[in-house]
């Protein structure tokens, strides 16, 4: 039987393999989050060549990162990786220009999320999960499709049968409703 064809290893078996500094760790990560870390780069970057070098940094960051880090969800831990590399790069390819959907995506939440220095990041995810849990399944699916894969609003509304113009209005309801729940927390922009 090929390696191509063998099914991909558990998460808990690449971790042991970085654990081990097993090189096969990045070919393994690769063969079962490949495809995955390239989407999501490609939908903020929209270019496959930048892209491909951003999970490629990612594989370099995951090798880096564990040990001592233990993430309990590898395809969580490599999301985020890959979309941190990802929005740098196209930071700094577009550090000029104001005009493209992602900056767009992100200015959306600007009002909502600009972090001051005094609030400790897993506080802010705590709270952010605490939300995402009390939306109903699609408006947390159009919420996340947004905000952190960076899908466009078109292909959401494709997606999910609903017109560009309603999704844009459900986000912006979503938005207020997240300004309201940080705000109950002592959180306010």
């Amino acid at each position: 039987m090929s390696e191509k064809s063998q099914s991909p290893l558990a998460d808990a078996s690449i971790i042991e393999l970085y654990n081990a500094r097993d090189e096969r760790a990045i070919s393994e990560t690769d063969r079962k989050y490949g495809s995955y870390c390239t989407t999501v780069s490609m939908n903020i970057l929209h270019s496959y060549p930048d892209a491909e070098e951003c999970v490629n940094d990612t594989y370099l960051h995951t090798w880096r990162a564990i040990p001592p880090q233990n993430p309990p969800s590898l395809r969580n831990f490599l999301g985020k990786i890959i979309r941190n590399l990802s929005i740098t790069r196209w930071r700094t390819m577009h550090s000029q220009k104001r005009d493209s959907d992602l900056t767009v995506t992100l200015s959306e939440l600007e009002d909502c999320l600009s972090v001051p220095a005094e609030t400790e990041g897993s506080v802010l995810s705590e709270w952010l999960n605490g939300f995402l849990e009390g939306l109903d399944a699609r408006e947390r699916k159009l919420f996340v499709g947004r905000y952190w894969y960076a899908h466009p609003v078109n292909r959401l509304a494709e997606a999910y049968g609903m017109t560009p113009n309603a999704v844009t209005k459900q986000l912006a309801r979503t938005r207020e409703r997240l300004r309201a729940y940080l705000s109950e927390r002592g959180y306010s922009v």
